[in-house]
């Protein structure tokens, strides 16, 4: 990958046409996210006339349906065209936006937020099985290309957001309500452009070759819910995500709270952020180009968020400068792990997950990021910020140990691939599991 640069590898990404398409059409649905991830709140609070309880019970209910929205979308894409369904999500969206415009009552709020959070978090799980079928063995260069584009995007509409929320009007929030709407449109539309990718059923398509599979019964298509294996990486990597969490709930608090740094810095996080992202996110994805890799990132994921939480721990000795420089620092450090962790993870989700059974194994570990961003928010609030800067060293120790029980965990499940495909040389499918 050295010598090709990101707008190089943007023209002719894994995949071709198709991801190139797509990766258009996410880079649309993130700006989109910006917006209301940047409104949202705002909107609920100064338009809608909600208190804190019942904004805490909208944001609550709608992190409980991301969680469901995983799972589902990785079951239904086993058995019906990843495309459509992938569109079905982005129209759902649309109309879930279209139906904030015309309602008020707190019910019919409550449903619309629990269906686009169910249909944001199904859409990112069928991107991510869309892009493994059709970028192949350079998924982890797809993903770093993702988050490059997501990030800009993103950046992009938050930054539009901003004029709308300086208005402050009920129109300008409407409009960025109409425009969040229109992005999901514009992405689906997109999306129709593309071709379903190859492995349409991966359930007929790992069988269809092999007489032994066809034969095979109910064992022929794995559950993912009773593969422990499988459920220990799901589990392992719930913590291996609080690194979203550091950066957006962590820094900026303890900032506030804790340190004399000036409150000016915080908007400094994210920039910083999404910079480093769009910089660095393919260079660190050359790490994991492979499950051996990806392995070694986890290990490395650990160690940075260690020494992140240690930055954070000592901001709070210093001046103003100090402070504010050991927690850009922090947040430096924080983004390098979200790096290796954005691609470690989707590689193993990949890779330790049986090709024939892959769409829902892949909804299962989907679940991850949405359970975090439900409890990483209360886990440093309520735990490690009571208990002040022993709170983050502990919460380091415990995210370095996590890291390398995975590793070991992951290696150990490589290998028994490993051994599985060489023990039946004649299945293909199995092998491509370590590839």
């Amino acid at each position: 990958m050295r010598g090709n640069g990101l707008w190089a590898q943007l023209r002719r990404p894994p995949g071709g046409r198709d991801a190139r398409i797509m990766l258009l059409a996410q880079g649309v649905d993130r700006t989109g996210s910006g917006v209301w991830a940047a409104a949202s709140v705002l909107y609920f609070t100064y338009v809608c006339g909600m208190d804190a309880g019942r904004l805490g019970l909208l944001l609550g209910v709608g992190a409980v349906a991301g969680i469901v929205g995983s799972p589902l979308a990785g079951r239904a894409a086993e058995r019906l065209p990843v495309r459509g369904l992938l569109i079905g999500c982005h129209l759902l969206r649309v109309a879930t936006m279209g139906l904030l415009l015309v309602v008020d009552h707190f019910a019919a709020l409550l449903l619309s937020v629990a269906l686009t959070c169910l249909a944001e978090r199904g859409a990112k799980t069928l991107e991510m099985l869309f892009a493994t079928r059709v970028a192949g063995e350079r998924r982890a260069t797809y993903q770093a290309l993702f988050r490059s584009v997501a990030n800009g995007g993103y950046a992009v509409g938050t930054g539009f957001a901003a004029i709308g929320l300086a208005v402050g009007s009920t129109t300008a929030y409407r409009a960025l309500i109409v425009a969040n709407a229109l992005s999901y449109l514009l992405a689906a539309a997109l999306i129709r452009r593309t071709a379903e990718p190859a492995g349409r059923s991966l359930v007929v398509e790992a069988k269809a070759p092999s007489p032994e599979a066809s034969g095979a019964g109910p064992e022929a298509v794995p559950s993912p819910w009773r593969d422990r294996g499988y459920l220990l990486f799901v589990l392992l990597d719930l913590p291996m995500c609080l690194d979203d969490s550091v950066l957006n709930v962590g820094l900026p608090l303890w900032l506030i709270h804790h340190t004399d740094a000036p409150h000016a810095v915080v908007p400094a996080f994210l920039t910083l952020n999404t910079v480093l992202v769009v910089v660095l996110q393919l260079r660190v994805s050359a790490w994991a180009e492979n499950p051996r890799g990806a392995t070694t990132a986890v290990g490395w994921y650990g160690v940075t968020l260690l020494a992140s939480c240690g930055l954070i721990a000592l901001s709070t000795g210093g001046g103003p400068l100090t402070a504010s420089l050991a927690l850009l620092a922090a947040a430096a450090l924080v983004t390098l792990a979200e790096l290796m962790r954005s691609v470690s993870s989707w590689e193993l989700a990949v890779s330790l997950a049986p090709p024939r059974a892959r769409a829902s194994y892949l909804g299962v570990a989907g679940m991850s990021q949405s359970v975090q961003k439900s409890v990483g928010p209360m886990l440093l609030t309520g735990v490690v910020m009571v208990a002040g800067p022993v709170g983050w060293l502990a919460l380091g120790a415990a995210s370095t140990g996590l890291a390398a029980v995975q590793r070991r965990a992951s290696l150990r499940r490589l290998a028994a691939l490993e051994a599985s495909a060489g023990a039946a040389t004649g299945a293909p499918s199995t092998a491509a599991a370590v590839g």
